[in-house]
């Protein structure tokens, strides 16, 4: 099963497969340097949601939470040749929010994926990258 590491300090519920990280920066470095570490691998952004402005558009609020989508074509379709069901997981994401004053970042395992998805052992290493990205990013 994926290690799912759950934060102590903050309200988030665990979800199975899911990673969460506590980040040494605030939000709005925290997604800088999200994106600097995906630019420097040449990991192509594919879409950026932000929930929270969307909440703040129409009148609402929630603390701050973007999703980012990305990931690379050549290492995802062997991924979705192999298994076809876990395109419904890639391309890959990033969940940078704010929990009780602390700016976490949370992903997929991508050891859940591969359990999830049936994928053969000498792919998941095209996902795996995910947990240096973000161990890079919250350090």
């Amino acid at each position: 099963m994926a290690d799912t590491r759950a934060l102590d300090h903050v309200g988030m519920k665990p979800a199975e497969g899911v990673v969460t990280r506590p980040s040494a920066y605030g939000f709005a470095a925290t997604l800088a340097r999200l994106d600097s570490a995906l630019e420097r691998r040449q990991l192509e952004i594919f879409a950026r949601f932000d929930h929270s402005g969307a909440a703040r558009r129409v009148g609402l609020s929630m603390p701050d939470t973007q999703v980012v989508v990305f990931g690379n074509p050549k290492s995802g379709t062997p991924l979705m040749l192999a298994a076809p069901l876990v395109a419904l997981d890639l391309p890959l994401r990033v969940l940078v929010s704010v929990d009780g004053g602390q700016t976490v970042v949370s992903y997929i395992a991508p050891s859940y994926l591969a359990e999830r998805y049936g994928i053969p052992p000498d792919l998941v290493k095209n996902i795996a990258g995910i947990e240096k990205i973000v161990e890079e990013v919250v350090a």
